[in-house]
């Protein structure tokens, strides 16, 4: 390993470590750099990971009677998963490591590295976190219709055909609009309004967005 690449601040980590972690992560270290020499060191939530190419790789971190290895990015986890590899008796990938027998064989260590420091050379990688990101939300249900917006629509086929043709979302600002209304003419007012706006097609907040 060349000393330029390596992080003082692991270096002081693995020193703080209990003793029979320090071989463990000094390991894993090893590892890491032979697998990917472009390998960055940063210590991000207390611990230490590895970045490649601005992509988290993989982390390790140390506790009072074991060590732990994790593995970042979903297709690396389905190459892990194929594996039968993942343990879910600790945090990482690999669970518990309290002794340096506990890791898989060095070869797979480095040839899983290399394969997650590929997907991110290719564009595959995709990071846990932006992958919690994508998971689609489920829409908020819009509110019930008020009484005296439903009839008021109903008078008015052009703003009750836009009404219906508006996303969820749409229609229940201008119902929620209605409602945060504590007197009653301030509710009729909105409701007048509102359906001037709903006939021509405007969203609720059509003076500050593009419709």
């Amino acid at each position: 390993m060349e000393q330029q690449q390596l992080d003082p601040e692991v270096d002081a980590y693995i020193e703080r470590a209990q003793p029979f972690a320090r071989p463990i992560l000094t390991h894993l270290r090893k590892l890491v750099h032979s697998a990917c020499p472009e390998i960055q060191e940063v210590i991000k939530w207390s611990r230490p990971f590895f970045a490649y190419r601005g992509a988290i790789l993989c982390n390790m971190s140390a506790f009072k009677q074991h060590c732990s290895f994790g593995f970042w990015g979903e297709e690396i986890g389905l190459v892990l998963r194929d594996a039968q590899a993942l343990r879910g008796d600790a945090m990482g990938s690999l669970g518990r490591i309290a002794v340096l027998q506990a890791l898989p064989p060095d070869k797979l260590m480095l040839d899983w590295i290399r394969q997650s420091a590929g997907f991110v050379a290719t564009g595959q990688h995709t990071s846990p976190i932006a992958a919690r990101r994508k998971v689609a939300k489920v829409p908020k249900p819009v509110p019930e219709l008020p009484s005296e917006l439903a009839a008021a629509l109903k008078k008015n086929k052009k703003a009750a055909a836009a009404f219906a043709a508006f996303s969820p979302s749409c229609r229940r600002e201008y119902v929620e609009w209605i409602q945060e209304a504590k007197r009653a003419e301030t509710r009729d007012k909105r409701i007048a309004t509102a359906v001037e706006w709903i006939a021509q097609g405007k969203q609720r907040n059509w003076k500050y967005q593009n419709c």
